[in-house]
């Protein structure tokens, strides 16, 4: 007898429990009455009838992170990339998300591969770094129109890696030592180019200063030898007016051939010494008397004076 009743309350307490259910805020769930689709349950406490209704889906409606796999790609210009990528999606409909595809996550996964590798394939391999974000971009709008009719929002897609093979890896470093090598050889020439130009325009410019020095030296020069000039001339014409206003006083040209005469005199001596004669001429005894009788009249014309 208590074994009835131990069954008859198992089951009631069986069929109480599943009189009700508790939804949690962060989900959806799809209630089925005799295995077709009745009501879209949100958060709270709802009654179902027993044996009737069932849970059939139990939907996330939060924003969801799902990661794609890596895979590889082949660029425009045939290079083989590793990519891979993120997409965060979350789903607006819980009834499509049930009814209109079977996993919208996997799903999601493969088309974003899919639509990666076409992506990747209408590019360069300089272009996959700066494209990126165009190629989100486009990958986000394709997803989003094959995603309607699951009831799934594609909110991004970012693409975390992208790895050329190791080959490429080593070519393009080889190709930026390169440009590096190429770029310091222009810079160094460029130098040298300007230090020649600059070198030249110095030597230049020391040249124009040079000849500039020069000139204004000899105008310097020559303003100072005509100034000269200029002075003994002005000297020597004061001293001809001084000697022509002393001849023309009495005596003065008596005077002036007597001063000749002594100068010649002297002069005549100097070199007879310096010659070492002791016996002249004829004619220079002739004029050493005719210059000491010369000599005579002199001093006495001065001492008569």
């Amino acid at each position: 007898m208590w074994f009835i009743s131990l069954v008859a309350l198992l089951a009631a307490l069986f069929v109480i429990w599943n009189t009700f259910i508790i939804v949690q805020t962060r989900e959806e769930v799809i209630l089925e009455r005799l295995g077709k689709y009745h009501a879209t349950l949100d958060a709270g406490f709802h009654f179902v009838l027993p044996f009737i209704d069932r849970v059939a889906y139990r939907q996330e409606i939060r924003e969801q992170v799902l990661d794609v796999p890596h895979q590889k790609c082949i660029t425009k210009d045939n290079i083989e990339v590793d990519v891979d990528g993120i997409i965060y999606l979350k789903v607006m409909d819980a009834e499509k998300a049930s009814y209109g595809i079977n996993d919208y996550r996997l799903a999601a996964v493969n088309l974003a591969q899919t639509t990666m590798r076409s992506e990747i394939g209408k590019i360069t391999l300089d272009d996959t770094f700066s494209e990126r974000d165009a190629m989100n971009d486009a990958i986000v709008a394709e997803l989003d129109k094959a995603s309607n009719p699951w009831g799934v929002k594609v909110m991004r897609y970012e693409i975390k890696d992208i790895q050329p093979s190791q080959d490429i890896v080593l070519t393009m470093e080889q190709q930026m030592e390169a440009e590096r090598e190429k770029r310091a050889e222009i810079v160094a020439s460029s130098g040298e180019r300007d230090a020649r130009i600059n070198t030249s325009e110095g030597d230049r410019q020391a040249s124009i200063l040079r000849s500039e020095g020069t000139r204004q030296k000899r105008i310097n020069e020559a303003k100072g030898e005509a100034k000269e000039m200029e002075l003994i001339a002005t000297a020597s014409a004061h001293g001809i007016e001084r000697v022509a206003k002393a001849i023309a006083q009495p005596g003065g040209s008596l005077a002036v051939k007597m001063r000749l005469t002594e100068q010649f005199i002297d002069r005549l001596g100097t070199v007879i010494d310096g010659a070492n004669v002791s016996v002249l001429p004829v004619e220079a005894a002739n004029l050493k008397s005719f210059f000491e009788g010369a000599s005579k009249v002199t001093d006495g014309v001065r001492s008569g004076s």
